[in-house]
């Protein structure tokens, strides 16, 4: 199932493996860890809102 979400915390708590991008990956790993290190900068500006 994919779920689109712009709240952060939701994201946090209930995602599972992938961060989109404009529909492209830009980044997989657990939820919890890539929103704590993002490495993509898209992520790391979308965490700044």
């Amino acid at each position: 199932m994919i779920v689109v979400t712009h709240e952060i915390a939701f994201a946090r708590d209930d995602g599972s493996r992938v961060f989109l991008s404009q529909g492209v990956i830009a980044e997989e790993g657990d939820s919890k860890e890539v929103l704590a290190k993002p490495q993509s900068e898209r992520l790391r500006a979308f965490q700044s809102y």
